[in-house]
């Protein structure tokens, strides 16, 4: 694991160029949008992303996190997105699935404006990772979305994640999967309330089937005591639908 916070983003783009628009609540129209992935770390994830937010005059930074490191847990992966955000003001933090984890831990530490939950796991405070998916009753709710939709409930990456991806994106992305070491799934979210001046919001892909949209639906009722909003989208919604979730994030 590289320890150091100047993350390199899906572009080649440092992410240290830091600025002081910490010290206002809000820096005007422009936002920083920071993009955190999911299972495996990595900010290739973004890359359909990161140039709609940036040609709307934002700034978007995708971090990439040591998902295969054996010793990188939660706080590791909060410290790397704290140093990626630097000063900068009128963050808007974008998780995706396991990020969901890492963003309560940044919001902690740093003023952000908003959390944006994506197909994400929604942690209580204490959780592990590892502990969310019999908490939450995923399984019974993956396997019975998999009955209605008539597709198999064996998991397959192909059926589950890749299912509405174009080929070539899929295939673009392979030389950036890596797996994703136990060290995160069983470190502690250690936060106590999510940040009462932050909008919240989760996002929810019509079509995801590794986290079902009812289920996802009722997680955020749950967790958030939000409505989740149902966007075009399988699992990996950045992936097949950048359009419609960049849209989205900019509306906030």
């Amino acid at each position: 694991m590289n320890p150091s916070a100047d993350a390199i983003g899906p572009t080649g783009d440092r992410t240290d160029d830091r600025t002081d628009e910490r010290t206002s609540d809000r820096a005007g129209d422009h936002r920083t949008f920071v993009l955190i992935p999911g299972a495996g770390g990595t900010a290739w994830y973004w890359h359909r992303v990161v140039p709609l937010l940036r040609a709307a005059g934002h700034e978007a930074i995708a971090v990439d996190l040591p998902g295969d490191d054996p010793a990188a847990g939660l706080p590791e992966y909060a410290r790397l997105v704290e140093g990626a955000i630097g000063r900068r003001g009128n963050v808007v933090l974008v998780a995706m699935s396991l990020g969901g984890f890492t963003a309560p831990l940044v919001a902690a530490k740093v003023p952000v404006s908003a959390i944006v939950f994506v197909n994400a796991m929604i942690p209580r405070p204490g959780e592990t990772p590892g502990a969310w998916w019999d908490d939450t009753g995923w399984s019974e709710a993956r396997v019975a979305a998999a009955e209605r939709g008539g597709y198999s409930p064996e998991f397959d990456l192909s059926a589950y994640f890749l299912h509405d991806v174009a080929p070539d994106v899929a295939a673009a992305g392979e030389p950036y999967q890596r797996p994703e070491a136990d060290a995160a799934f069983a470190s502690a979210c250690d936060f106590d309330r999510w940040p009462p001046d932050a909008t919240i919001r989760a996002v929810a892909g019509a079509d995801d089937r590794f986290f079902p949209v009812a289920f996802q639906q009722a997680l955020a009722r749950d967790r958030l005591g939000i409505e989740a909003d149902v966007l075009p989208g399988g699992h990996l919604i950045a992936l097949a639908h950048p359009a419609e979730l960049a849209d989205y994030l900019l509306a906030l």
